[in-house]
């Protein structure tokens, strides 16, 4: 993502999909609705998540369609001393980008 500077290989994505009958969703927002949950490091400025949150909705719209009003977005940030990374303490690595943007 621009907003955050982020190494392209960085990136990963989930996707849970669920059965029609499954999908529960606001009735405002129809079938389209969208929920997009970023786990990322403690670090990044207000400024640098407003950023990213305008850039997704502009993304998600540009590429699929869905109106940013059906798209709801959440950023969960932690310590890196709560993550476990290619066997080492996040804490401990080195990164290879920044996180304070």
């Amino acid at each position: 993502m621009v907003a955050l500077e982020y190494p392209p290989e960085k990136r990963f994505q989930r996707f849970v999909g669920l059965d029609a009958e499954d999908f529960v969703y606001p009735e405002d927002r129809g079938r389209d609705y969208t929920i997009i949950e970023i786990s990322m490091f403690e670090g990044r400025s207000e400024q640098a998540k407003r950023a990213l949150i305008a850039e997704l909705f502009a993304r998600v719209e540009a590429a699929t369609g869905i109106a940013p009003h059906s798209v709801e977005i959440t950023i969960t940030e932690t310590p890196q001393v709560n993550w476990g990374i290619r066997g080492l303490n996040a804490a401990d690595l080195s990164l290879g980008y920044r996180v304070e943007v």
